[in-house]
């Protein structure tokens, strides 16, 4: 499916999603607005990947309630696909599930806590030597998560956490992860809140009260941080660093 932005400036950026009612939220809103078209696709639903993203500005891969570990057909064809991104050295952005993506194609492993901890709520960042010099960074991100991933071989990490050490890192010039969610309207968080409800019995994960108390604090400046990571991650336009 392709949404077309207001005023068009050049190729559309690939969004790849994994439920039929998932959307690409904020990160969606944010690149119509810096006059990127998007074309959505769902490989859950059968749809195709291309072969090359000569067509396109970039890619996203959003997150979902499946893990990289899944035998799924989608999921390996998706973990597979990554090959064409970075052999073609195009932007690509996953976040959760597409970050996790990108290490199983790396040859990392993704897995859970051995005591079965989650990230789910919001939970301090600390960016590394090298994230700070790229760009300023938020102190508090959003999760949903019970999985995590070893750091590719080769990879830099930008951001680490308490409890999954892994939180951004950079693959060669354009390749990214972000184990947190920035891309969340507060539509999208409400449904989480109600439909994830039985994940808030997990070990760390905290209450759905916490999650929309935290927004109203935190949001504002995940906001403006993610603006400027897409522009890093799309244009190569590097934030004043902290």
């Amino acid at each position: 499916m392709m949404i077309e932005a207001p005023k068009r400036t050049g190729r559309p950026i690939l969004i790849v999603l994994h439920q039929e009612r998932s959307s690409p939220g904020r990160v969606g809103q944010m690149l119509l607005e810096k006059g990127y078209d998007l074309d959505i696709r769902r490989p859950v639903l059968g749809d195709r990947l291309p072969s090359t993203l000569s067509a396109h500005g970039g890619a996203v891969i959003f997150g979902g309630p499946m893990s990289a570990n899944d035998p799924d057909d989608f999921v390996k064809a998706e973990i597979e696909w990554l090959k064409v991104p970075l052999k073609e050295n195009r932007p690509y952005l996953g976040i959760c599930l597409g970050a996790q993506m990108l290490a199983r194609h790396l040859g990392a492993k993704v897995k859970a806590r051995d005591d079965g901890k989650t990230e789910i709520g919001w939970y301090a960042l600390n960016p590394t030597e090298k994230g700070r010099l790229l760009m300023r960074w938020p102190q508090m991100v959003y999760h949903f998560h019970r999985e995590g991933f070893d750091l590719p071989h080769g990879a830099e990490l930008l951001a680490t956490a308490e409890t999954y050490p892994n939180q951004a890192y950079r693959y060669g010039a354009n390749a990214w992860g972000l184990q947190f969610h920035a891309e969340l309207t507060r539509a999208m968080m409400q449904r989480w809140v109600v439909h994830g409800e039985h994940r808030f019995c997990m070990p760390n994960a905290q209450q759905g009260r916490e999650h929309l108390e935290g927004r109203m604090i935190f949001d504002a400046a995940l906001k403006a941080w993610l603006s400027e990571f897409l522009d890093l991650v799309f244009e190569g336009k590097q934030a004043m660093a902290a």
